[in-house]
């Protein structure tokens, strides 16, 4: 008769026994996603290294030795590209546009989001539905309807139309994701704001806001970095004027503008200083974006 002492190792035995294929298991799971995830940021980070690296060479260097190093740093690259293809046009033109888009598409989407999510009313489902069913209409079906309705509006090659639609278009996922967002914060202090006789727009913006700062921050990068990187839009509505043109046009511009004989290192140097204000962003802001993505998932 096995007494409680002798079974007690041979439980504790019997568990470790257990254990070991599903350790075994997440091991393999573990270096499976880890050698995933270095193959996807080569995949990510060597691309735009090499392109830093030919901003710096000649067009020479770039044709005869594409994967070697500049012999000389040649900074002349980048003011020719700044000035001359007038890159430096084209980016301040970008920041206009992006920052009205952006500071329009956070304001009418958080104050939609905080209806959606602490209101009760007739209909509300039904809205809501309309603003994520546009999550699932690809933009490339509406652009003949939108030609004419930003053209007889009379904002066509305009910065206020463009402004208008990048907000429209990034409307849906900003109250989606700020809408559950909204659900996880406490109602216990808005509860109390109300009986301090605190009024529902000064509730909003005093305190609800405020607190819903790490989702208006991720979703508000999300929407600057597709604002940013945004061609197809500004390409069918921004037609005309080339000194109203954003950064993605004049890039396009200049690939093409030398046919064969195009001016590789300045391309090189106008991609970059695109790429670089969206490196900023998310190395300045990552910890709140993570922070922001966790936090709305939690209830």
């Amino acid at each position: 008769m096995t007494t409680l002492d002798e079974a007690a190792p041979v439980a504790a035995t019997t568990a470790r026994s257990a254990d070991r294929p599903v350790r075994r298991e997440l091991g393999v799971a573990n270096v499976f996603s880890h050698g995933f995830l270095l193959v996807w940021a080569a995949l990510t980070v060597l691309p735009l290294l090499w392109m830093f690296v030919s901003s710096f060479k000649s067009n020479g260097e770039i044709l005869a030795d594409p994967w070697g190093l500049p012999e000389t740093l040649r900074f002349d690259n980048w003011a020719r590209a700044w000035t001359g293809a007038h890159i430096g046009r084209y980016f301040l033109n970008s920041l206009v546009v992006v920052a009205g888009s952006v500071s329009l598409t956070m304001l009418m989407g958080a104050t939609a989001a905080y209806v959606f999510a602490r209101y009760e009313f007739r209909g509300r489902q039904f809205v809501y539905y309309l603003f994520v069913g546009g999550l699932m209409f690809p933009v490339f079906l509406a652009l003949v309807p939108l030609f004419f309705v930003v053209r007889n509006a009379g904002l066509f090659g305009t910065w206020t139309g463009l402004i208008l639609v990048y907000s429209a278009y990034s409307l849906p996922f900003t109250v989606f994701f700020m809408t559950a967002f909204f659900r996880t914060l406490p109602t216990s202090v808005a509860e109390a704001a109300l009986v301090d006789g605190c009024g529902h727009f000064r509730l909003f913006f005093r305190v609800m806001l405020p607190m819903a700062r790490p989702g208006l921050i991720s979703v508000a990068i999300f929407n600057f970095l597709s604002h940013w990187n945004q061609f197809l839009l500004p390409q069918v509505l921004m037609q005309g004027d080339e000194s109203k043109w954003v950064l993605a046009q004049g890039l396009f511009a200049l690939s093409v503008s030398q046919g064969y004989a195009g001016d590789y290192a300045r391309l090189f140097a106008g991609l970059t200083i695109a790429v670089l204000p969206v490196l900023a962003v998310y190395v300045a802001f990552q910890r709140q974006v993570q922070s922001g993505l966790t936090a709305g998932q939690l209830k």
